[in-house]
């Protein structure tokens, strides 16, 4: 894998230095985290976004927010059944306990309503100077953000079928509001004014970056467009939206749709006490009240750490066969096919980019960030190069051990295989269980150590403040960061557990509201503080053990808790870029890959590392394991993110709507280079490939790879220099809550 990465960088670099766009690369404000199959790629977190809490594109995403507005949950004049809506109160924090789906249509219809006319007021009375412009467009900006975000945050935690008929019934004037505000000409114009005036100069750089994305969203947006080809793109941009959130409804429904009881302990014979545990308790949830991890039933669902228990550890084959197969085929068949969304979807964005002046939408998606398609293709061609050799010898040594222990597949390993046997051979030959380690990563005390380390880096405190802020589940945590001085600077939730009859798969973090020196707290501070939420979806607590998690869970945590932190520890009072909005790809994930690498070093580790019941320390020679098993079958799992990242450029850039091939011809196409193993001839897998058909292009794995590498050089620095050197403790806060240079 070091080789990996050494090419990487060096690649990187040169993609970088030949390949700068005149506009500086930015994403969404966005940061929802997810993983794709786990099976695809061991022992690895998928980093990549899912879909973004609304459905429209990045640069379409633009919420609104009255001008008189001046908090964040600030007064309307509207009916008395509008007033008493959650959603329209002033509040300091969402109400995420008393929000239903029946206040969504007709909130969101007055708020809608009244941002409406106040965008109406604001072209009037635009100016191209930041009283008139800026910062009323962030108050609208804000107050449409915190709302609509909360409902669909609701969605992404909570769903339930009539949460998704509201949200459908108001997304076509959510949509069509966005659009006005998008392409907006007299805020377009006024925004080109100030690059053209002599007060450009005098602009800070915050300043100067809202105008240049304000400028380049519009341009994305269609203001530019005649008003025929203007009104195509809105229709076009209509129907994606409504396609976005099929495909992600069917996946969600597809998933949930699965299950499989079984009461022969014999058929899961392999799987550890956790995963018998968390079986029971899926059946004693569907009706099967007696169910018990010793004597079942259990239950098996195509949930992330159910279907990684039996595909990493069931000792029979055709179990693990069977929950392969369906995973691999979700949202594949039937009413839920996912087919005809991604063949409408692709053509739809084709013609989209069309009009806009790009030959295909992946040349479209490149225009907010710093490489250009060739450029990405001539990198990940590069890295498939580097890995392939690599992932060919990590089958054969697969293939060499499960003959070793006498694995009557082992001549013919295929997809179900290859994880199980993975998992045998990383214990045998690094003696490391996961399973075994679970007891020594208790979430208590991951988070412990995890907060201990915040006030090792940053000199900030984080106290529980449960009762502070109303939460949509039980189990929802609410936390304060204080400073040194005790004053609260931003909060967050955090959701920890798989919920998988209500709450979406994977792992990311988003923003609830973020820093702003225009929007006011309730409590009349001269600052909003930013709020974030971390969701996961680990085991849950058993009985009476707490939630026991595997390394790779507390990794998620660490990764998840950077994200966080870039946007929580922000100093930048220019709300429509602090913390996360309006960041750099090539600086997304530098944060959360650096509070990764702390879960590797040896003082964090084992200060939160400890058995839940004894209290004992996890033994030094098992922390070298781990140590040596960081890049196991890096090669393969370097090529998986390859293949994935291949197929979707693929599909964005050459793949033609209607032509000789399909989409799934594509996808076989580019396994034959980048699939050791071919894929099954039913594999649909790109049926929940929810990152690109419901969110951003996969192709953001290039900008993964670079942030692992900046994150690896920082933190090796650190360690050279001494944790606790004073420029050092500067840097490392520099490196979190700032990311504009």
């Amino acid at each position: 894998m070091a080789a990996i990465i050494l090419l990487a960088r060096s690649v990187y670099r040169h993609l970088s230095s030949s390949s700068l766009s005149s506009s500086s690369s930015s994403i969404s404000k966005h940061l929802l985290k997810s993983r794709t199959c786990p099976f695809r790629s061991l022992s690895v977190v998928h980093r990549l976004p899912p879909p973004p809490r609304t459905t429209l594109p990045s640069h379409l995403r633009s919420p609104s927010l009255p001008a008189a507005i001046n908090r964040i949950g600030a007064s309307f004049s509207m009916s008395a059944v509008s007033a008493n809506n959650p959603l329209l109160k002033n509040f300091e924090f969402p109400p995420f306990d008393a929000i239903d789906a029946c206040h969504v249509r007709p909130g969101m219809r007055a708020l809608l309503k009244k941002l409406d006319d106040d965008l109406i007021e604001l072209e009037r009375s635009v100016e191209p100077c930041w009283p008139k412009l800026v910062e009323p467009l962030e108050k609208m900006k804000d107050r449409l953000s915190v709302v609509w975000g909360a409902v669909n945050h609701l969605k992404a935690v909570k769903d339930t079928s009539e949460f998704r008929s509201a949200i459908e019934e108001i997304q076509a004037a959510k949509a069509e509001f966005d659009l006005k505000l998008g392409q907006s000409k007299p805020i377009y114009n006024a925004f080109k004014a100030i690059r053209e005036s002599s007060d450009w100069e005098g602009l800070n750089d915050a300043q100067k970056r809202i105008v240049e994305l304000s400028i380049k969203e519009a341009v994305l947006s269609g203001v530019s467009l005649e008003d025929s080809k203007r009104e195509v793109f809105n229709k076009i941009q209509r129907e994606l939206t409504k396609l976005s959130r099929k495909f992600e409804e069917n996946v969600f429904d597809a998933t949930k749709k699965f299950e499989r009881l079984i009461t022969d302990k014999k058929e899961i014979e392999g799987l550890p006490a956790t995963a018998l545990g968390l079986a029971a308790q899926t059946a004693s949830s569907k009706g099967h009240e007696d169910a018990t991890a010793e004597n079942g039933p259990w239950m098996i669902t195509l949930d992330d750490p159910s279907v990684l228990s039996v595909i990493q550890h069931a000792k029979n084959r055709a179990l693990r066969e069977e929950i392969y197969r369906a995973y691999v085929t979700r949202a594949s068949s039937g009413e839920l096919d996912n087919t005809p969304v991604i063949e409408q979807t692709l053509k739809l964005r084709l013609e989209k980019a069309k009009l806009l002046g790009y030959n295909n939408y992946a040349e479209l998606s490149m225009a907010t960030k710093m490489a250009t398609v060739n450029k990405a293709e001539e990198l990940l061609e590069k890295l498939r190069s580097a890995s392939w050799n690599v992932a060919v010898q990590d089958m054969e040594d697969l293939t060499q051990f499960a003959k070793s222990q006498g694995a009557p597949e082992a001549d013919e390993l295929t997809h179900w295989d290859v994880v199980y046997w993975s998992e045998r051979l990383r214990e045998s030959k690094y003696e490391i269980n996961e399973e075994e380690l679970r007891p020594y990563f208790s979430l208590p005390k991951v988070m412990d150590g995890l907060f201990s380390l915040v006030k090792m880096l940053f000199g900030m405190d984080i106290e529980p403040a449960d009762g502070s802020a109303p939460v949509w589940n039980a189990d929802v945590r609410f936390y304060c960061i204080k400073d040194s001085s005790g004053k609260p600077i931003s909060y967050f939730y955090f959701d920890p557990y798989s919920r998988p009859t209500e709450k979406r798969g994977g792992a990311w973090m988003d923003e609830v509201v973020a820093r702003s020196s225009r929007i006011f707290s309730d409590n009349k501070t001269s600052v909003r503080l930013p709020v974030s939420h971390m969701v996961c979806n680990q085991m849950p607590p058993i009985g009476d053990k707490p939630s026991l998690m595997t390394f790779h869970e507390v990794k998620t945590v660490f990764h998840e808790f950077g994200h966080a932190l870039q946007h929580m520890l922000t100093k930048q009072d220019e709300g429509l870029v602090s913390g996360i909005r309006g960041i750099e790809w090539d600086a997304i994930e530098l944060p959360s890959q650096f509070m990764e690498n702390w879960c590797y070093h040896r003082d964090t580790l084992m200060s939160m590392a400890k058995h839940y019941e004894t209290g004992e320390c996890l033994p030094e020679d098992v922390y070298q394991k781990l140590l040596a098993a960081k890049t196991f079958r890096a090669g393969s799992i370097s090529l998986s993110h390859i293949k994935l990242a291949t197929v979707d450029l693929d599909l964005h850039s050459k793949y033609v709507p209607g032509g000789f091939e399909s989409i799934f011809d594509v996808d076989r196409r580019v396994s034959e280079k980048t699939e050791v193993i071919p894929p099954l001839p039913e594999d649909r897998f790109l049926c929940s490939f929810i990152h690109i058909f419901a969110g951003w292009l996969y192709i953001y794995i290039i900008f993964s790879y670079w942030a692992e590498v900046l994150s690896a050089d920082a933190f090796s620095a650190f360690e050279d220099a001494g944790l606790h050197d004073e420029k050092v403790c500067f840097c490392k806060q520099t490196l979190v809550s700032t990311h504009r240079n």
